[in-house]
């Protein structure tokens, strides 16, 4: 096994660079630059580093060393805590180059390291990725809960479950002639019964995860005129887009990224909808449809001065009446502002907050944030319904096994952890065979 170092902090001029090594010339590696062996474990040390092959000085830095297993790959760690000025860190990373056993580390390779040390399950892996990426309040809670094993948890102790009802079917099959219960084929149903609709419960949360991690896709529709633009700007507090009176100047989808509640949002201005003067028209208008029609909410506005009616709403849109400046009644059951002077901008931002938070907050209990979840959950609860209904049938437990085989194996290739040996400890823990 090579050992590999890498910059992991942020690239660029820095008060300090942490640069990580890992792997079983990590002692090594400190003792070439530093002239000593490690201290004592997790325990900080100011050292002059020097190269390798000359032994020029290049910096005055912190040295932790983290001694296998009790790392984060499970191996020997060493961090190097240096300044972090570009020609620092290139000088030590070439430091490291030249001594023997080490090369560069592949992208994301320390966390492959982690999760083959069993340090961390495939859905720790990506609560990890997601926590680095998060870019709002709620995504990091959401994360960091997943990166601490909420969701793994959850899945794993399905897994048990279905592993000891597979247990108990194996036993009936491969030993009838031992001390295990004929009947418990038949008292498999209601674990069957009550894991099927936990899953499907789990399943059932409108992609709530999903949404949190990608972010809210909002569009807001309307006629020409009708102050799409000025509004989009108001929200994202500058000028992202280019207002003018005349009618189609929005040719193209424009995007913004904000913060609303704690939830990414894409909010989205499209172009007017119309009857189109011309063929570039024509296809901001047809971008302008798909867009709304895949976007997860709308906001729909009307002016008195673009025909004032909401039209083009429909249920569960938030409607918006623009131009307050120019008409004080305001539609019922829709938001009164002015996009030119801000008037009612709170109630359409406290709107916004309320229907993004409500559906797409972070939650307590763990959610689906992957399409790979919700497929292995998808094939794990089918295999469950194949397994319940073999049983309701009175056929071979045979098949009842299989089907709950599979249904296990759906749920560790979520978490990246499917042993056959759990099967034969489960067997041999809870029915006295071959005693």
């Amino acid at each position: 096994m090579e050992t590999i170092y890498a910059l992991s902090s942020a690239a660029g001029r820095a008060g300090i660079a942490v640069l990580r090594l890992s792997g079983p010339h990590v002692r090594l590696a400190i003792e070439a630059l530093t002239g000593r062996a490690p201290g004592r474990p997790r325990l900080a040390e100011l050292r002059r580093l020097r190269d390798p092959d000359t032994g020029m000085a290049l910096d005055r830095g912190l040295v932790l060393f983290f001694e296998a297993p009790h790392s984060f790959t499970g191996e020997d760690v060493a961090e190097l805590h240096v300044h972090g000025g570009r020609a620092v860190v290139a000088a030590v990373l070439a430091a490291l180059a030249k001594i023997e056993g080490l090369r560069a580390a592949a992208p994301g390779e320390f966390t492959r390291r982690a999760f083959e040390a069993g340090k961390l399950d495939l859905t720790e892996v990506e609560g990890l990725a997601d926590l680095i990426d998060a870019e709002t309040e709620a995504q990091r809670a959401q994360a960091l809960r997943q990166m601490e094993g909420a969701l793994g948890n959850l899945y794993e102790g399905w897994r048990a479950r279905l592993m000891k009802a597979l247990a108990y079917a194996e036993a009936e099959i491969d030993f009838p002639d031992e001390e295990v219960p004929g009947d418990l084929i038949e008292k498999l149903g209601p674990e069957i019964a009550a894991l099927s609709s936990e899953i499907s419960a789990h399943l059932d949360d409108g992609g709530r995860g999903e949404r949190l991690r990608d972010g809210v896709e909002v569009a807001i529709v309307g006629p020409p005129n009708a102050g799409k633009s000025s509004l989009l700007n108001r929200l994202a507090r500058r000028e992202a887009a280019i207002v003018s009176d005349e009618a189609g100047t929005t040719r193209d989808v424009l995007e913004v990224r904000l913060d609303i509640g704690g939830v990414p949002v894409t909010l989205a201005d499209t172009a007017g909808l119309r009857e189109a003067a011309g063929a570039i028209e024509r296809e901001g208008v047809r971008r302008a449809l798909a867009r709304a029609g895949a976007s997860d909410l709308r906001i729909v506005v009307a002016a008195p001065d673009a025909g004032g009616d909401f039209s083009l709403a429909r249920e569960g849109d938030i409607r918006v009446f623009n131009k307050l400046d120019l008409a004080a009644d305001v539609p019922a059951g829709a938001i009164g502002v002015s996009a030119l002077t801000g008037a009612g901008l709170e109630e359409l931002e406290a709107a916004l907050r309320e229907r993004v938070g409500t559906a797409y907050e972070a939650r307590e209990h763990p959610v689906i944030t992957r399409a790979r979840h919700r497929e292995g959950l998808r094939d794990c609860a089918a295999s469950l319904s194949r397994a319940g209904g073999a049983l309701a049938r009175g056929l071979d437990a045979e098949l009842v096994a299989e089907d709950l085989r599979l249904a296990a194996r759906a749920l560790g290739r979520i978490t990246g952890r499917v042993d056959v040996e759990d099967l034969l400890d489960v067997i041999f823990r809870d029915f006295c065979i071959g005693k």
